[in-house]
């Protein structure tokens, strides 16, 4: 699995000297559906957050933005959007970093979904992370870039768990200057 995640291949060209393609994929997709890879990833977060002294569960400080990628020709057609601002047929990565660049959250949705209902369906399934953020500890700030909209986010998440604004601020990133 890390071979091919590192490469970037399709499954079926994973070198001889591994185990058969088919099985490395169906143990992947069990770990995947079981929830072992978000554990896995979840748990080395918080050694690296803690071998430099930060919180391992708790960061005050998320990046959030969204990449338009093409798919591949042999995608299904249901799983593609075209994407007008990026011009691009495919699908939308939506990638939540901690201060140190480390993952946080991650999502996929169709390249027509806009980057503020895409952030809106990431933040919604991972509402859990932030319910359990104990109250005396500081608001997490999210970056944003310009695309996004605070104020609708901020509704939407509301609408889902009232008390969200007592636990994250948003804010804007500054917009480049042209010097």
């Amino acid at each position: 699995m890390f071979y091919q995640l590192k490469n970037g291949c399709n499954w079926g060209d994973l070198p001889k000297d591994l185990p058969p393609y088919s099985t490395v994929y169906w143990h992947y997709k069990q770990w995947r559906v079981e929830g072992v890879i978000e554990e896995i990833m979840k748990i080395l977060h918080g050694q690296l957050r803690e071998k430099i002294n930060k919180k391992p569960e708790w960061t005050t400080l998320i990046l959030i933005d969204s990449q338009a990628v093409k798919n591949t020709c042999n995608a299904e057609s249901a799983s593609k959007g075209f994407c007008f601002y990026k011009a691009t047929n495919g699908i939308k990565r939506h990638l939540a970093v901690d201060s140190l660049g480390f993952p946080f959250f991650t999502y996929c949705t169709k390249a027509n979904i806009s980057d503020d209902q895409g952030l809106i369906e990431m933040l919604t399934i991972n509402i859990d992370s932030f319910k359990l953020k104990p109250s005396e500890l500081p608001k997490t700030t999210i970056l944003l870039d310009n695309g996004y909209h605070p104020q609708k986010i901020q509704e939407e998440l509301e609408k889902i768990y009232p008390e969200i604004m007592t636990k994250i601020q948003f804010e804007l990133s500054a917009k480049p200057s042209k010097n």
